[in-house]
């Protein structure tokens, strides 16, 4: 015999479903009030003999504190994630450096995009298949092509990351899609600023500050629009071929 789900039930299970999402935005919220200026070169460069001293003494409880540290600040989208990013090459070098930054980046944005679908994703997702129009062609679409549309925006992110975790969401993407999407597509970008983060010491010790201008050179930059040209290749000659024809 099944038990009809009375209103009452009906608003504590939805409550219940985005209480995760809703708590990471609470606690993005709390984050940028407080905690904003905690993120940047100056601190890092201030505190960087004693993080150095705390990696010699404890290394592997100082790298898994590192991924934790850095998970969280992708859930709850604090600023400054970059800047953890290059915090893994000035601590570990390129490798292993690379590997806990790619870890952490991807390991946040699943629980985001866990948290999204479950809270609010497959509504809004039914809601736009039901209305059908202009938006519901383009989830189509999107939905259609996913694994080349989530590479090309990780590989070029032209949107802040957050966003880029929470739209997949709302659109129906499938999860391992996501996920292996988001692991491959950020290993690029998180390549070159982990080398970056790599030589941080030599730059600190000259007194400098990190110029991050230099990735907008031909040689930082256009390795990136390369690999996302090459990611929506075939997207696009599906395209031309569909017009064409």
């Amino acid at each position: 015999m099944t038990i009809p789900m009375t209103p009452t039930d009906s608003l504590t299970s939805r409550l219940l479903r985005r209480a995760p999402i809703l708590l990471i935005a609470l606690a993005a919220v709390l984050a940028l009030v407080f905690l904003r200026h905690w993120l940047s070169f100056d601190r890092l460069e201030q505190n960087r003999a004693s993080l150095i001293a705390l990696r010699d003494a404890h290394y592997l409880a100082t790298s898994v504190g590192f991924i934790l540290i850095y998970t969280l600040v992708v859930i709850i989208s604090v600023p400054g994630a970059v800047i953890l990013t290059m915090a893994g090459g000035f601590l570990f070098g390129l490798f292993p450096g690379v590997v806990y930054n790619v870890i952490a980046a991807t390991a946040g944005a699943l629980v985001v995009f866990l948290a999204a679908r479950t809270g609010f994703g497959h509504d809004i997702a039914e809601r736009i298949e039901a209305r059908g129009g202009a938006v519901a062609r383009l989830q189509g679409a999107l939905k259609e092509h996913q694994i080349t549309v989530l590479l090309t925006m990780r590989l070029i992110p032209v949107m802040p990351f957050f966003v880029a975790n929470l739209v997949p969401a709302l659109v129906g993407i499938r999860f391992w899609t996501f996920a292996i999407t988001t692991f491959f597509g950020i290993i690029p970008a998180d390549l070159v600023y982990t080398q970056l983060g790599a030589g941080l010491g030599d730059v600190f010790a000259r007194g400098e500050h990190p110029n991050l201008h230099i990735l907008l050179t031909p040689e930082f930059g256009l390795p990136l629009i390369g690999l996302a040209v090459l990611a929506a290749l075939p997207l696009g000659i599906k395209l031309y071929n569909s017009r064409k024809g």
